[in-house]
């Protein structure tokens, strides 16, 4: 009997060690508290717990992809990756391929942001000539008309992280960002050095989408995510994270 169960117990093992790990695309772009990499592979922030909780409860391995934004949508429509998270379906208005999308799982709120000596409320349409600080290869609906008409110049960095640090010093006057970067890169700095919000660009809704291959679990990763979203432990997850900002 003790030989049967204990047969029974190593094939379950075998069974769940040969699953074919979910293979995640990670935007390299991202700062903490979104991911934070050791030697290029992540090991914390919200996408690292929220991706590794995913494909626990999906019940396959995660291997995670650090890919640049512009290589992403490539990499999905390869089959390199399977999953991709943190966005939406408006910043991938050319995809091709066949994908499922989730439910929405987070919201961005996107700011403009200067230092605190240059914290006045502002209207992006009225700056002209301004240098405004951005992660390369990411679209900006609400500024992209003064891109094109020069109004305004981009000055690109390859992080989020990146952009905030180069305004702290001075680089340029304005930059944007989202709250949950700003609030990270704020949280240990002197209420004379933070940056500071003058105007709310756009308010998103982001999730994740799949492809749709019958050799992954798709069905069962998309449940997976409803019930974290429903359950609230995408909420707690971030709240981990908002605790680290807190003064």
């Amino acid at each position: 009997m003790r030989l049967a169960l204990s047969a029974l117990v190593l094939l379950a093992c075998n069974a769940l060690a040969e699953e074919p790990p979910i293979r995640f695309a990670v935007g390299e772009a991202w700062s903490m508290p979104l991911i934070d990499l050791n030697e290029g592979v992540p090991y914390r922030g919200i996408m690292f717990d929220l991706l590794h909780s995913l494909a626990t409860q999906v019940g396959s391995p995660a291997e995670y992809q650090v890919l640049p934004r512009l290589r992403m949508a490539v990499a999905m429509e390869r089959g390199d990756v399977d999953v991709r998270c943190y966005t939406a379906q408006s910043w991938q208005p050319n995809l091709s391929g066949d994908y499922i999308w989730s439910l929405p799982l987070i919201e961005q709120r996107d700011f403009l942001v200067a230092r605190a000596a240059d914290g006045a409320a502002v209207n992006p349409d009225d700056l002209q000539g301004e240098y405004i600080g951005t992660v390369l290869g990411y679209a900006y609906d609400t500024l992209e008309q003064g891109f094109r008409d020069g109004r305004l110049i981009r000055d690109d960095a390859r992080s989020q992280g990146l952009v905030l640090e180069k305004l702290a010093i001075g680089r340029y006057r304005y930059a944007v960002t989202n709250q949950l970067s700003l609030a990270w890169f704020n949280r240990h700095r002197p209420a004379t050095e933070r940056l500071e919000p003058v105007a709310l660009l756009q308010v998103q809704q982001l999730g994740c989408y799949v492809r749709n291959d019958p050799a992954l679990p798709v069905q069962r990763i998309l449940r997976v995510l409803l019930r974290m979203k429903m359950s609230g432990e995408i909420d707690r997850i971030q709240q981990r994270y908002d605790l680290e900002t807190a003064p």
